[in-house]
């Protein structure tokens, strides 16, 4: 056996993405000082649940963690993909945490994956369900990959901190490899679409963040339709919580999403509140109706096929594709974008050319894909 040859990396952050891009790319990685310094060191429970996840849908994937979790060692495998396959996400970070790097490597599976995921299914740090739903799933068919297949349902919601959510993802596999995309017409914004959600609270909240949503759209454009989406009993989950994911949809077809949610935070455990009348306020439905509108109204402004959120997932799908002219217009580049660029740089040793357009304030990229075949799928 020759002696396995590590990438050394250090710290914690962009975590998903190295281990993405080394399960890709097939280079094992050692991380090292994982917050050494802090007060908790080494490794997340989110972290360690990635890390179990993509053991879970990969042969001969080998972790090694050392005992306070700072160092790690991750040698990838081959992505199987499977049915039937359930994985508990945790309650430290919700579903979309987990999602993002089981689509990208879902794709390149050897055969198409179907799994179900417990946990937090919205929350106010990661994406909700819905975008991913709404948004994410759309992206793909850009670059080709199959829509049969291609679903995610939502069974149950759970809002933090009990969490108490389920969600199936259904992934095709890509055959040969995915197609390279000239994506740069953002169009002019047709229709906005939206949901919100209610679990354990009163049906009427979600009407009011409707309410409250609609009075901002409504000056600007008339095909607004937001449905709600009220959850109580096993399918609402064990928190209460609330909130609207809004995507807007261009004459060209690109969807640009924003979302806001509330929620108990982790500190606020609801048994210290049992015994007293008073409960932490909650922010009002309509400042959440409010906030998302105004959120999904700066988006659009940025311009861009994306939002900021999808940029990372753009480039990333754009890196893979074969060695072809890709080319995308964004809005502002945002630091995990930026990340993102140099990491694709570091495992797959594509470059990409960025031109800043004053006339419109976008940056065009361009890059040529590093020619990403799925291997694992059988040929026969």
């Amino acid at each position: 056996m020759a002696k396995t040859s590590y990438k050394k990396l250090k710290g914690s952050v962009h975590f998903r993405q190295r281990l993405v891009l080394a399960t890709l790319s097939s280079t094992p990685v050692s991380i090292e000082d994982i917050r050494a310094d802090e007060t908790s060191p080494g490794l997340r429970p989110h972290e360690v649940s990635l890390l179990r996840l993509l053991e879970k849908i990969s042969d001969d994937c080998a972790v090694e963690i050392n005992e306070t979790g700072t160092k790690l060692r991750f040698k990838p495998g081959v992505v199987m993909g499977g049915k039937h396959l359930v994985h508990d996400c945790g309650l430290s970070r919700s579903i979309g945490y987990f999602l993002e790097p089981l689509i990208v490597l879902g794709i390149f599976g050897k055969k198409p994956l179907s799994m179900r995921l417990k946990g937090i299914t919205n929350d106010p740090k990661d994406p909700s369900i819905d975008v991913f739903r709404m948004v994410t799933l759309h992206m793909l068919k850009r670059f080709g990959v199959p829509l049969e297949g291609l679903e995610l349902k939502i069974e149950s919601r759970g809002a933090p901190p009990l969490g108490g959510g389920e969600v199936v993802l259904g992934l095709p596999i890509v055959h040969d490899s995915l197609t390279a995309a000239t994506w740069v017409d953002e169009g002019m914004v047709k229709s906005i679409r939206g949901v919100t959600f209610s679990t354990r609270v009163s049906p009427q909240i979600g009407n009011r963040i409707v309410y409250a949503a609609r009075g901002i759209f409504n000056r600007l454009i008339p095909d607004v339709h937001i449905f709600t989406d009220h959850r109580s009993g096993p399918s609402g989950g064990k928190s209460p919580g609330y909130g609207v994911s809004l995507v807007a949809e261009t004459t060209t077809g690109c969807l640009i999403s924003a979302d806001s949610a509330v929620c108990y935070s982790q500190g606020d455990n609801m048994n210290a509140f049992e015994d007293s009348e008073e409960k932490p306020e909650l922010m009002p439905p309509e400042d959440v109706g409010v906030q998302a509108a105004s959120m999904l109204l700066g988006e659009i402004e940025q311009g861009g096929v994306v939002d900021s959120t999808h940029q990372g997932f753009l480039f990333l799908l754009c890196a893979l594709c074969p060695p072809d002219v890709s080319k995308v217009r964004v809005g502002k580049l945002t630091p995990y974008g930026i990340e993102t660029l140099r990491h694709i740089r570091d495992f797959l040793g594509v470059k990409f050319i960025i031109q800043p357009e004053t006339s419109t304030n976008t940056v065009i990229l361009k890059c040529v894909g590093c020619g990403m075949k799925n291997l694992s799928r059988k040929i026969t």
